[in-house]
């Protein structure tokens, strides 16, 4: 093998490995190489390791074939034939004439991915010229590749997957151990007044049984809502949760929860500017389950803070923004908020589980919406709601 050779190689590799998407890369690596080895259609079929069928993962059409008919262009009986026999498949047209498009000279090579056969990759010339040994040589060189680069596609995916499992399992070993605090500190507070209250040598006022009263309400009616959150958050996984649908103005039902809300915190301000908005098919109750979630992450995550609200029509779509002036969410959090169990680290001070957000982003997609998050440090976070109008309005 001569310098030229070696350089040319180096150059395709450097070029092929550049690319961070495996189908840019086998686009990189079949271009490149098609100066020493013509062909019209290049396909990788790749074996389904359930129905052991063999499935088309990549296709591109160079020259002729580009208008040819798809069983004929992609030489899937021929991928066919490698999978049955393992092995190298050359099959040349049994008549030839003058239509070019109706001779095509096939050419599959098997797929070895991780020591194991995987697929075929098949090369298509419309019309020949025959496959000289040259270009077979070409063509094991690029099945080669072609697998390396399958493999690292299938590596990268899984590396992906597992990170992804052991994110969920930080974060529910996270929920497991806030989930137990949060349950203890009410129990605590309830048993620690009601107790406090049944004791015979002591006698308190009606002053201090009130306010130890009150106390034990309160400390209830949260233990209620964790568990409510908990219960939600696990019908919402498993799709079970039911929704009542009619049509909602959402601009009204907005304000509605924010009165509610201001009862309750009237710290909180709260800045309106409202569009008159369509209706839109929605369950108001999850709906305004959703906007009590983001007032109370505004109370919580930026205290004193103005909390202004934006309505927007989209003309067949709704938006809303939910925006404070606290100090913000770094970048790199953002991604991961609507997830189960997901808390800021550094916000241990601020009570929750973790499973609001996640309650928020399940309702919100049920209703054919998207929620999402923008956010600068020491300038304040806004949370988006996009929702499809009522179409039968």
């Amino acid at each position: 093998m001569d310098n030229l050779t070696l350089s040319f190689l180096h150059t395709v590799l450097n070029e092929v490995q550049s690319k961070h998407d495996w189908k840019a890369s086998l686009d990189a690596l079949f271009t490149s190489l098609r100066g020493s080895f013509v062909y019209d259609n290049v396909a990788i079929f790749l074996e389904d390791s359930r129905t052991k069928s063999m499935d088309i993962a990549y296709a591109r059409a160079m020259g002729r074939g580009k208008t040819a008919e798809a069983d004929a262009a992609w030489g899937e009986l021929v991928a066919t034939e490698v999978l049955a026999k393992k092995k190298l498949v050359l099959k040349e047209p049994k008549s030839k004439g003058r239509d070019r498009m109706a001779q095509p000279y096939l050419l599959g090579m098997p797929l070895n991915i991780g020591s194991k056969f995987r697929g075929a990759l098949v090369f298509i010339r419309f019309g020949g010229p025959e496959y000289s040994d040259l270009h077979i040589q070409i063509a094991s060189l690029q099945a080669f590749w072609s697998a390396a680069l399958i493999e690292r596609r299938d590596l990268l995916e899984a590396r992906a997957e597992l990170d992804s499992v052991q994110r969920q399992m930080r974060l529910q070993d996270d929920f497991v151990s806030t989930i137990s605090h949060e349950l203890r500190t009410p129990l605590g507070f309830i048993k620690g007044y009601s107790t406090s209250l049944l004791r015979q040598d002591t006698t308190w006022d009606e002053a201090t049984q009130r306010e130890f009263l009150n106390i034990i309400d309160e400390e209830a009616d949260r233990l209620t809502r964790l568990i409510e959150d908990m219960l939600e958050s696990a019908r919402l996984q498993s799709k079970t949760l039911q929704f009542k649908f009619s049509p909602v103005r959402i601009d009204a039902l907005v304000r509605d929860v924010a009165t509610r809300v201001n009862t309750h915190h009237p710290e909180l301000k709260i800045e309106f500017n409202l569009e008159t908005l369509p209706p839109v098919l929605g369950d108001g109750v999850r709906l305004s389950q959703v906007f009590e979630n983001l007032f109370s992450n505004a109370i919580k995550y930026a205290p004193g803070s103005k909390l202004q609200i934006t309505t927007k029509s989209l003309g067949k779509r709704v938006l809303l923004s939910f925006a404070d002036e606290g100090e913000g969410i770094p970048e790199d959090f953002l991604p991961f908020l609507f997830e189960r169990f997901y808390r800021v680290p550094g916000e241990r001070t601020v009570t929750g589980t973790g499973l609001g957000l996640y309650i928020c982003k399940q309702i919100v997609m049920a209703h054919h919406g998207k929620i999402w998050v923008e956010s600068v440090l020491d300038e304040g976070t806004t949370f988006f709601i996009e929702l499809p109008a009522d179409p039968t309005l």
